[in-house]
């Protein structure tokens, strides 16, 4: 479950959160009793979000920026899913993997975002777009005067400054996304002590080393 209380249907008041609502679940359902969107994903960002319907409002107009930007949406989808992928956020990765699809990328070049490096199937703007990205998210902002020649090469400044929002943008998504557990990011933490057999503790293993050595 996520990490804050979801708002029901019948305690939403906000217009826009109530239109959402109906066009993501439908005017008879409550999402949280009956949680699912088209797109598989549970929905319960719009559940929680609805909390405060100021920030939801700014999210929403996030989205239709993104949509209306002169970058070519297969580089803005590139640089989404890849802020998902290194951001560690399964849901942003998988929604804009779908949007890559959607835009007729092959299934294999989706696949490949999480290994740009090695794969053969980017061409010279797309591998600046990813490792763009990857400064981005992965270096905080630290990008090599080689990759943004290329991206000057190929981009107006207009865009590549579309491309730099819209990522960092989808960054933040999918730090949230991790840290409320919403969505596809509702997942136990992976990184825990795997315990010994029992009665074999610290001590036993550094005797067992001095043993060995």
């Amino acid at each position: 479950m996520p990490r804050l209380r979801q708002v029901t249907r019948d305690e939403v008041t906000d217009p826009l959160t109530l239109f959402f609502y109906d066009r993501l679940f439908g005017p008879d359902r409550d999402p949280v009793a009956a949680p699912g969107t088209a797109t598989g994903s549970p929905g319960d960002w719009w559940t929680v979000f609805a909390l405060d319907p100021v920030i939801l409002k700014h999210c929403v107009k996030g989205f239709q920026l993104y949509r209306e930007a002169e970058l070519d949406p297969v580089l803005r989808e590139l640089g989404q899913s890849r802020a998902g992928w290194a951001r560690g956020s399964q849901f942003v990765f998988s929604q804009h993997c779908k949007q890559m699809r959607a835009l007729g990328v092959p299934d294999e070049k989706v696949q490949a975002v999480a290994h740009w490096q090695v794969s053969p199937l980017f061409d010279e703007l797309e591998r600046a777009v990813l490792a763009y990205t990857d400064g981005l998210v992965l270096d905080g902002g630290r990008v090599h005067d080689e990759i943004f020649a290329v991206l000057r090469a190929h981009l107006s400044d207009r865009q590549i400054l579309e491309l730099t929002y819209i990522t960092c943008l989808y960054e933040m998504h999918a730090t949230m996304s991790r840290a409320l557990r919403l969505e596809f990011d509702d997942r136990p933490e992976p990184v825990v002590e795997v315990a010994s057999p029992d009665g074999y503790g610290v001590r036993d293993i550094a005797d067992d080393l001095r043993a060995g050595g």
